[in-house]
């Protein structure tokens, strides 16, 4: 099973409050671990502007303002850019799926102070990540769904509303789901 281009979306009860809610675009998936960015948390306390001041990178009129996520607990300083397959960042981009890639370098950021880069984009700032066989283990005790990522749930829409949309997307009400696991 390979996830990466995937989405994981938290089950209710999942034990773990940090993923509450969440919804995580898988970026990599192998034996060795798995990678991932939630993308329906936002930072509420910080801009694009202000985060391109602090890295001193001057931002243009044409600057787009793109969206800053939480992308987990692991290393919270460290951004990155998921963003749509149209842009690949000096080699230093890694292809997630057909639809979407992750550029964890500055040149993307200064691409977009400039009114460049990447059509559609999130920036995340920090990042979930799993051991070998630890995300495998959370699936099978219900702690997680998987789904189809799609350019129109991770990148539009209310970031309020995407865990919901998602396990719309395979065909599950919300208000249905248990927080306890079955097993026949």
């Amino acid at each position: 099973m390979n996830l990466a281009g995937k989405l994981l979306v938290a089950m209710p009860g999942m034990g773990d409050s940090r993923f509450e809610h969440s919804v995580i675009m898988m970026c990599a998936h192998s034996s060795d671990g798995a990678m991932g960015l939630i993308v329906n948390r936002p930072a509420p306390d910080l801009r694009f502007e202000q985060l391109l001041s602090q890295l001193n990178i001057t931002h243009s009129d044409k600057s787009r303002d793109i969206r800053i996520h939480f992308g987990g607990p692991v290393e919270h300083v460290r951004g990155f850019v998921l963003h749509s397959a149209d842009y690949a960042g000096h080699g230093a981009t890694l292809k997630v799926s057909d639809d979407f890639g992750m550029t964890a370098t500055l040149d993307v950021l200064q691409e977009l102070a400039e009114g460049d880069g990447p059509e559609k984009s999130l920036l995340a700032l920090g990042y979930a990540g799993w051991g070998p066989g630890q995300l495998e283990s959370e699936i099978l005790s219900n702690g997680w769904l998987t789904c189809d990522a799609s350019e129109e749930l991770v990148f539009n829409g209310s970031n309020s509303r995407k865990w919901e949309r998602a396990l719309r997307s395979i065909g599950i009400d919300p208000l249905s789901l248990s927080a306890t696991a079955g097993h026949a």
